[in-house]
């Protein structure tokens, strides 16, 4: 089978309004070159399959252990403990498991097979003006791949976006551009060397890619849209010197060609993940913004140098309330408080 039939995908989500317009099916796919502090799909990390063991499920019978070909699966007083030193990710254990308590993350799918599923979902996509995008992980990791699906797609009248971190060769995007209707982009942070503490790699690169997709937007009749995403972590990339900074960068490189910059609540909802893959993740306790910050830090990028109108801030939310350390401040300390 030809290298541009065949790919990593971790899942498809169904009826997502959350990565581009409209009512899309989101393919994430396996393997990542960064590692974000924050990541919310820690499982799209490693390009390899992996096995997680889901508590609810599991009925003690212990089928797994014997299925294993390694030996790296263990009964303890917690659960099925799983070496990942020692784990292929063959699958057996999942395939044996009687109560599915054991679950592959990545599998194996054709371009044919791929684009049969996603059309299913074509009528959703013609009324709602939504179609298909490729997340993750990284599309771009696979880019012979992700050309010839989005390539399928259009000449099926779907529309396409690309979700990228950014981190890609260039030739990965001229490959996967000309077929993509969309680029969702992130954007996390303007400071090279916090980028890298963030996520393990400076931004030099992505700053190079983004420009690059900037001039082919350009430079193209039919160029895709464009649209920024950075996500607001508290303690990371939440801060209004990164936001000030983002904004600069791109009134600078790219303007009149962003149509929107979408601030990205941080959502906690990954904590389980990270324990199931028996992952440490610093952001456990982190709580949700709440509604003031998230629109206080919309209205710092709006004031950043962009066209306040394609600054759009999204996600969930806590109550707005007031932390006793802010009790007696006045409001413009609680404002420097909350804005740090």
């Amino acid at each position: 089978m030809s290298e541009d039939r065949q790919g990593r995908i971790l899942h498809l989500q169904r009826l997502s309004t959350e990565d581009g317009p409209g009512i899309r099916t989101t393919v994430f796919f396996k393997g990542c070159p960064l590692r974000c502090a924050w990541c919310h799909n820690p499982e799209s990390i490693s390009p390899r399959p992996e096995v997680q063991w889901l508590e609810t499920r599991c009925i003690g019978c212990q089928t797994c252990l014997g299925a294993c070909p390694t030996g790296c699966l263990q009964a303890t007083p917690q659960g099925v403990h799983i070496d990942r030193e020692r784990c292929t990710g063959c699958g057996l254990c999942t395939e044996a498991c009687p109560g599915g308590a054991l679950e592959l993350l990545g599998r194996t799918v054709t371009v044919d097979g791929l684009v049969d599923e996603l059309l299913k979902d074509r009528t959703y996509y013609q009324a709602s003006g939504g179609g298909v995008t490729a997340s993750g992980g990284e599309p771009a990791m696979q880019p012979a791949f992700v050309a010839a699906l989005f390539e399928r797609l259009k000449a099926s009248a779907v529309s396409t976006a690309l979700d990228t971190c950014g981190l890609a060769a260039p030739r990965a995007l001229a490959r996967i551009l000309p077929h993509a209707d969309m680029v969702l982009f992130d954007l996390k942070e303007i400071d090279a060397s916090r980028h890298r503490a963030f996520t393990g790699q400076d931004n030099e690169a992505i700053l190079g890619a983004l420009r690059s997709v900037g001039d082919y937007v350009a430079g193209n009749a039919s160029s895709p849209r464009l649209w920024i995403r950075t996500p607001l972590i508290p303690g990371a990339t939440a801060s209004r010197e990164n936001l000030e900074g983002l904004g600069a960068w791109i009134a600078a490189h790219l303007d009149g060609l962003v149509e929107r910059w979408e601030l990205c609540a941080f959502n906690n909802l990954c904590r389980d993940k990270y324990r199931r893959l028996g992952m440490e993740w610093q952001f456990t306790t982190a709580p949700l913004l709440t509604g003031g910050e998230l629109s206080r830090w919309a209205e710092i990028a709006r004031e950043s140098g962009v066209p306040p109108e394609i600054v759009i801030a999204t996600g969930a939310t806590r109550p707005d309330e007031m932390p006793a350390s802010m009790e007696g401040m006045n409001d413009q300390d609680k404002a420097g408080h909350v804005l740090g």
